[in-house]
């Protein structure tokens, strides 16, 4: 199913239909696109209105929580659970 310009992430509320998440984006490229037809947006961050837009197949890997899981860990070591 394709994702729609308003997509967000489920966890994060990140916008999901952007340049970084796209299979063509390429940032070695002038444009930061391999999709010749595309008209690339300008901020890669932000979400689009891109005909061309296909999820790159490691676009949703979920990131490293151990850093974020260590200092919950320390906060409920200080200040007890709750």
């Amino acid at each position: 199913m394709p994702l729609s310009r308003l997509s967000e992430c489920l966890a994060c509320r990140a916008e999901l239909h952007v340049c970084l998440q796209c299979r063509f984006y390429d940032p070695r490229k002038p444009e930061g696109c391999t999709e010749e037809r595309a008209d690339p947006p300008k901020d890669k961050q932000r979400a689009n209105f891109c005909d061309y837009f296909e999820p790159r197949a490691s676009a949703f890997r979920p990131r490293d929580t151990s850093a974020i899981s260590k200092a919950q860990e320390e906060l409920k070591r200080l200040f007890g659970k709750s």
